[in-house]
């Protein structure tokens, strides 16, 4: 493996803890039975999807609520109260991601988010000024897995895919940035990305 001359973190579930389970447990008032079945059949992960794909909220909702009236209310508050589904950082994730900034080597954020909720983060934690650049796939119209988004981000930045470090919690993202070239971690743990960014040659062990 080339050295790592550049980190490219995702941001939900490696940085930022996104669910939005943390926002339909109070309005389900913890019936999780019902409030799974509405996230499985109505506020879909792949309705989400489309929404990280550049769809704008208010398109997205009222398509929603066209196809589910009797959840209008619920479907609204994706929108309406979409700041609850972000309730802090991953533990330990911001002081990691500035560690790593400290040695000098380029960090970049490269994430499925809405182009419109994105900023609503951005304002909350202050450790996403220390990317580089940051790529945003509702802003792209362009979403992982594809190609497109991890070639848009090499080609910005001038970067070397095989020195080019990409986390991500994502198992099927993880396997596009292989095939591309990349070095990769598959993300489940602060303590193991710190272990590997230390096998990497990132950090210093301690």
């Amino acid at each position: 493996m080339a050295p790592i001359s550049a980190v490219v973190f995702d941001l939900g579930g490696v940085l930022i803890d996104w669910n939005p389970r943390h926002l339909y447990r109070r309005l389900f008032r913890d019936d999780e039975q019902a409030m799974e079945d509405f996230l499985q059949n109505v506020c879909t992960p792949s309705w989400n999807e489309m929404l990280d794909a550049g769809r704008s909220l208010d398109e997205g909702v009222s398509l929603l609520q066209e196809r589910h009236p009797e959840h209008r209310e619920l479907i609204a508050a994706y929108r309406d109260h979409w700041e609850e589904m972000i309730p802090g950082p991953i533990e330990g994730g911001p002081e990691l991601l500035r560690e790593v900034k400290k040695t000098g080597i380029p960090v970049y954020a490269l994430s499925n988010w809405s182009a419109e909720t994105y900023p609503i983060a951005e304002k909350r934690f202050d450790f996403l000024g220390c990317f580089d650049d940051v790529v945003i796939s509702g802003r792209l119209g362009i979403k992982k897995p594809d190609p497109a988004i991890f070639e848009y981000l090499l080609n910005r930045q001038n970067l070397r895919p095989d020195s080019t470090l990409f986390i991500d919690d994502s198992e099927v993202n993880v396997g596009a940035a292989e095939r591309l070239g990349l070095a990769t971690h598959h993300f489940r743990s602060i303590g193991a990305l710190r272990s590997d960014l230390v096998r990497c040659g990132v950090l210093m062990s301690d």
